[in-house]
């Protein structure tokens, strides 16, 4: 089967939702298996080292994914609450403030991770969860 078929297939046979949910579940494991590196390196020159290994493209693709998902969100015709809708563009706003400081150099991954794995949890229709605080 050719890529384009394959791709119209699953643009058949998935919702929006699955899609994204898909899409944001693979951007997150990638940033996931760099991020402790990533955030426990000691200096700016190691966080340069982790950025340049493949980290900045996938910054990059957490970025434009949460573009995309802002420019959805403030669509006349956008079917969300407005309330979420709002939260949800509060949330695009910060990711992209966080990733320019950890493009920078600046620690930071772990929290783009976390608010990631949050929204992938919403879409899959689970509660999110709370981290327990001992």
């Amino acid at each position: 089967m050719s890529i384009a078929a394959y791709k119209t297939t699953i643009r058949e046979s998935e919702s929006p939702r699955q899609i994204e949910r898909r899409i944001l579940s693979r951007v997150t494991g990638q940033l996931a298996a760099r991020a402790e590196a990533y955030d426990r390196a000691e200096s700016k020159l190691d966080r340069g080292a982790i950025l340049a290994d493949g980290l900045r493209d996938d910054l990059a693709t957490n970025q434009k994914f949460w573009h995309e998902l802002q420019f959805d969100l403030a669509q006349p015709g956008n079917g969300l609450p407005a309330e979420l809708r709002a939260g949800l563009i509060s949330l695009a706003l910060f990711v992209d403030r966080q990733t320019s400081a950890v493009m920078g150099g600046n620690a930071g991954v772990g929290a783009l991770v976390e608010i990631n794995r949050s929204i992938v949890a919403g879409l899959a229709g689970q509660a999110p969860q709370v981290a327990e605080v001992a």
